[in-house]
């Protein structure tokens, strides 16, 4: 792609650091050499007027001006004074500016080239001024007498040239001082600029952008639910799908602890675990997800866990029924190979010529299996659980197991969809069976189904091996029984599931006489 040869982030910041960088570091030293000349001139201006006060007051000078040749006394005092005090010239002169010191002895005796006026008024003279050794910054003093009168003037002065070999001998301080910072700077902004690459994976803008674009018009678009938590527990990401299936609201705070956000217990217990799962069943309410969790690693260390979800509702409660529907074509093919039997032996008695006993045999078979029938269809108005029950007598009998409607059971089914009964006492009803079956004689399962004015009871009990008091608490977990093996532990966890929809109850109590146990299920329904 052409955008892949643009600059990336990380690049144009470096480039960004590194002008500003140089823009700062060039305009610093700028203006430090324009403060350091500002200090020099200063300087200058200070040591030229101290010497020259010194000089106008020495009893010396003013003595030297009063003989006949002042020169001659001056001119070693003038020039020792000069190489003592780094200057370049002192001029001691008469007031009407005739020269008796200079640097110069050619200019000894010709007339001071300067603005002395104000010396002459007592004053004292600070002015930048070419003369004969060039520009010079000097201060011109008044010599006075004993009495007080202006007997001379003393002029001593620094060349700019020499204020500005001053500054140049600086300069290499200054560009090493430069060059360092600069290098700092560099260096800086290159590891900043290196961990920004790092992070950012070398993207430009463009792409970054387009990247953020994509994400999140998929994020927002899968049908899978998505949750990353980051290594403080923290939410770091929740997507649309993800919020539907936990039941999060949409203005929920998203930005803080996972365990804030009142997810379901079983979806939170696996988030708070961090343990690695792939398809695993998660009850969520009315819905059963199937949740597979990871971490997420970044150069080798754990920056969090991502956790997908897929809605599995329908097809569970699809499974319950199938379920179901396998038990009562199991139950009518017990049924019709024991029918098969009773007819064979029928007919084996009447080519013996045994017809009586023949019609006996088959008359006692066919009231046995009317009254059977005839108690489930009075107690029982729904035909599908009418069905599922008389399947379930047959499976029983088959198994050596006495399964029996109690009179009381009473139910139309108007007022519940039949899917959610059969998934209820179909599983409940195979949990006993299944029960009874590890149990010595007699083994027997009785089944209420009973339609109350608010709602609908179901209660099975059997007189099997029973369950301890936690076995009981833990029996409607999704994966927990009491038998091994792969893929058990679902029934119950069904009909758990069916009373949390209706907002019912369900529990596991002890038989009356101390034997088996009675699951117990209430279903609100509307009046």
């Amino acid at each position: 792609m052409s955008d892949r040869k643009s600059w990336s982030i990380a690049g144009q910041l470096f480039a960004l650091q590194v002008m500003v960088v140089t823009l700062l570091v060039v305009s610093g030293a700028a203006g430090a050499f324009l403060l350091a000349r500002r200090d020099a001139r200063t300087a200058a201006v200070l040591q030229v007027g101290a010497v020259a006060e010194t000089m106008a007051r020495s009893p010396a000078v003013a003595d030297a001006l009063r003989t006949s040749d002042p020169t001659a006394v001056l001119q070693p005092y003038a020039e020792a004074t000069r190489r003592a005090t780094g200057t370049d010239f002192i001029v001691v002169m008469a007031p009407d500016r005739t020269r008796y010191t200079h640097r110069t002895t050619a200019l000894i005796g010709q007339k001071f080239a300067g603005s002395v006026d104000a010396a002459l008024a007592g004053g004292v003279v600070v002015e930048e001024f070419r003369g004969s050794l060039g520009d010079s910054v000097r201060t011109v003093v008044p010599i006075r007498a004993a009495d007080g009168r202006i007997v001379g003037l003393v002029s001593v002065g620094i060349t700019t040239k020499a204020i500005n070999d001053s500054l140049l001998r600086q300069i290499p301080v200054v560009a090493a001082a430069t060059a360092v910072a600069m290098l700092l700077a560099g260096a800086g902004s290159w590891l900043l600029s290196r961990r920004l690459r790092r992070q950012t994976r070398g993207l430009g803008p463009a792409e970054i952008t387009r990247m953020y674009e994509y994400y999140d018009a998929v994020l927002h678009s899968v049908r899978e639910g998505l949750l990353v938590i980051d290594r403080d527990g923290r939410v770091a990401l929740i997507n649309d799908e993800g919020r539907r299936l936990l039941g999060v609201p949409e203005n929920a705070d998203t930005d803080g602890p996972a365990a804030d956000l009142g997810l379901p217990r079983e979806a939170a217990d696996l988030i708070a675990s961090r343990r690695a799962t792939v398809d695993e069943p998660v009850l969520a309410g009315d819905r059963v997800l199937v949740a597979s969790q990871r971490e997420t690693r970044f150069e080798g260390r754990v920056v969090g866990t991502v956790l997908t979800l897929r809605d599995h509702t329908e097809l569970r409660e699809l499974t319950g029924e199938l379920d179901s529907v396998r038990g009562l074509t199991a139950a009518l093919q017990a049924q019709a190979h024991e029918a098969a039997n009773r007819l064979h032996t029928v007919l084996t008695m009447v080519e013996l010529g045994r017809p009586d006993d023949a019609i006996e045999l088959a008359t006692a078979e066919l009231a046995l299996a009317q009254q059977l029938t005839d108690q489930v269809m009075g107690a029982v108005g729904e035909p599908a659980l009418a069905a599922l029950l008389l399947g379930k007598s047959a499976q029983a009998g088959e198994r050596g197991v006495e399964l029996t409607v109690v009179k009381e059971s009473r139910i139309t089914g108007e007022r519940l969809p039949s899917r959610d009964l059969l998934t209820v006492v179909g599983n409940l009803v195979d949990n006993a069976l299944e029960a009874v079956a590890l149990a010595a004689p007699p083994r027997r399962v009785r089944v209420l189904v009973r339609q109350e004015e608010d709602e609908v009871l179901v209660r099975v009990s059997d007189t099997g091996p029973g369950l301890t008091p936690e076995q009981a608490a833990a029996a409607f977990r999704r994966g927990w029984s009491t038998k091994p093996g792969e893929g058990r532990g679902v029934g119950l966890s069904l009909v758990r599931q069916v009373a949390d929809r209706y907002g019912g109850s369900y529990a596991i109590t002890a038989g009356p006489d101390g034997r088996g146990a009675v699951l117990t299920v209430r279903l609100p329904v509307p009046s």
